[in-house]
């Protein structure tokens, strides 16, 4: 019987994962079954960390907001400001916010200002 040469499929297989798994340290990067193991968990991490990282930019963006509205003084924070924002029907997400907080804090102060007196002039109709 003639000799058969196997493994080419395998051998492309095998490759494939260990290209995937080339940055890892140490046997995660040399052992194949163990370089398949890992990349189910990094793949399972990447697709996890994805909804984090939207989260964590969110409490991110929240953050700058209020400390920001603070700063300005009184009574003034980031709940009332959303609301009052929502309330002028103002499509403003809170990552333009955020960025306009971070680089132009006198823009924001006149955004909440204008919102504020809006507000005034509807709680109270006879002072204006």
């Amino acid at each position: 019987m003639t000799r058969v040469r196997r493994g080419y499929i395998a051998r492309r297989r095998r490759t494939k994962i260990r290209l995937f798994g080339s940055s890892f340290r140490g046997a995660h990067s040399r052992l194949t079954r163990t370089i398949a193991q890992q990349k189910i968990r990094a793949l399972v991490s990447a697709h996890r960390d994805r909804d984090k990282q939207k989260r964590d930019f969110r409490r991110l963006w929240i953050t700058r907001i209020n400390a920001v509205i603070r700063a300005k003084g009184g009574y003034y924070n980031y709940s009332q400001f959303i609301h009052d924002l929502y309330q002028q029907q103002l499509l403003l997400n809170r990552k333009i916010l955020a960025q306009i907080a971070i680089l132009n804090r006198n823009c924001l102060y006149m955004i909440s200002n204008e919102i504020i007196k809006k507000e005034d002039c509807k709680e109270y109709p006879e002072i204006f």
